[in-house]
């Protein structure tokens, strides 16, 4: 009993082990893999099945499937000994042969057949066979009839093991550039120090089999510089935006910061130098510290002045807790502008050279706007500041205008010479009513 029972451990622990460990490889390779995929495979991956796989898939695997493995294995082995035995005490290789065919048309027959041939035999041979031996034969035989647990066992285990093959498939998917290069390029710590952006006959799409999104863009902003994007819905916008942050990786041309080509950098090495506040502020669930300086780079003092730059700091001193005031899971508890000034505050914080607004405004109050509008000015005055506008009085005062029209640049100058020139931009502001 002891040496079984210490089989019956061994094989229980390392089927647990082995379980969490395959569990936990499967779950960081998927982990790892969705998230250093590319923007295309979440717009057309529904966010419910990418829970599910999360969720459901792993828990299969974490729970079902090492339970029936191990049910599985201790019927085969328990059916598998049976015959070993049976075999051994009463040597029967026709009527074994014969058995084997019946298997797969009745096991609950086939096993009841093994007990009533172990009994037979057992009669037939009881000059030659010790009572121990037949009734060692008999109870062994009777082990038999689990066979159908056991063929239930496998059925279970074959639809469950999907489970692993649906984790593996969004393991599988396109990439992401590499995070990080061991080679960065020649581009000092401080990089970049100016702020100028060349681009050059740039252009993207975002899939292989669908028209370009950008086509032919060749501009050159000088460090420094305020530079508005405007244009009609679909005019390319965002693309472009995204095409600065690698988000979607270049069709033809090349963008250069500070002389660098930005494709032959590592995408950390790149979007860790430059800052965005986006139309739609993100916070995480935990304290409102957290969510400005999550890797704890900055001091008390700095995280204050740059709440107080942000005009948050009397908001904030009333808080419960001040700094380890908790913020619910996409900052419920706090009201847009408040969300989207926060995120004013981590770029402050931050206080890269370039600086990129993507409508960053146009979902708060103008109260709110004016406020962003005002640190941007004062706070950024010697970084460059890439603003698309939805408000184009926000904009009426900066260096340079970019109008883009159906994935083309259509207009590039300041406002007051695009005004005079009558063209796009004049109509977009006649339209809101600025002229």
């Amino acid at each position: 009993m002891f040496p079984s029972g210490v089989a019956v451990f061994g094989y229980s622990l390392s089927m647990s082990i082995g379980g969490i460990l395959a569990s936990r490889w499967l779950h960081q390779s998927m982990l790892s893999d969705v998230l250093r995929s590319p923007i295309s495979f979440f717009e057309r991956t529904p966010s419910g099945n990418l829970v599910n796989r999360f969720s459901k898939e792993i828990d299969t695997i974490d729970t079902v499937i090492p339970s029936i493995l191990k049910m599985f294995t201790g019927s085969l082995f328990n059916v598998l000994g049976a015959c070993v035995v049976i075999l051994a005490a009463t040597p029967l290789p026709h009527m074994c042969t014969c058995v084997c065919r019946w298997l797969a048309v009745r096991l609950e027959f086939v096993g009841n057949c093994i007990v009533s041939c172990a009994a037979l035999f057992a009669v037939i041979a009881r000059e030659s066979l010790s009572p121990g031996i037949m009734g060692l034969s008999i109870t062994y035989a009777l082990q038999v009839t689990s066979l159908t647990w056991l063929v239930r066992m496998s059925s279970d285990l074959e639809t469950n093991i999907v489970a692993v093959e649906r984790v593996r498939e969004y393991s599988d998917t396109d990439k992401e550039a590499e995070w990080t290069l061991q080679s960065p390029g020649p581009q000092p710590d401080s990089w970049p120090s100016i702020g100028c952006i060349d681009i050059r006959n740039f252009g993207l799409r975002y899939r292989h089999d669908l028209d370009m999104a950008l086509h032919n863009i060749t501009l050159s902003i000088r460090g420094g510089e305020k530079v508005g994007i405007v244009g009609r819905t679909g005019a390319g916008k965002s693309s472009l935006t995204m095409g600065l942050f690698r988000i979607i990786e270049a069709s033809e041309g090349q963008i250069l910061i500070d002389g660098v080509d930005i494709s032959q950098l590592g995408l950390h090495q790149l979007r860790s130098r430059i800052t965005i506040i986006p139309q739609d502020p993100v916070l995480f669930s935990g304290s409102l510290r957290m969510n400005l300086d999550p890797f704890g780079s900055y001091t008390d003092e700095e995280v204050w002045r740059a709440l107080d730059f942000s005009h948050l700091k009397t908001f904030v001193s009333g808080l419960t807790g001040k700094l380890n005031y908790e913020c619910s899971e996409g900052g419920e508890n706090l009201s847009v502008g408040q969300r989207q000034l926060l995120c004013l505050a981590r770029a402050l914080l931050r206080k890269t050279k370039i600086l990129v607004l993507d409508e960053a405004t146009a979902a708060v109050d103008m109260e709110t706007d004016n406020l962003i509008q005002s640190t941007i000015r004062s706070q950024f005055e010697e970084c460059t500041v890439l603003t698309i506008a939805h408000r184009l009085n926000t904009i009426m005062d900066y260096t340079r205008v970019l109008v883009l029209d159906r994935g083309e640049m259509a207009e590039f100058d300041s406002p007051n010479n695009l005004i005079a020139q009558r063209g796009l931009f004049y109509n977009m502001a006649k339209d809101s009513g600025l002229l």
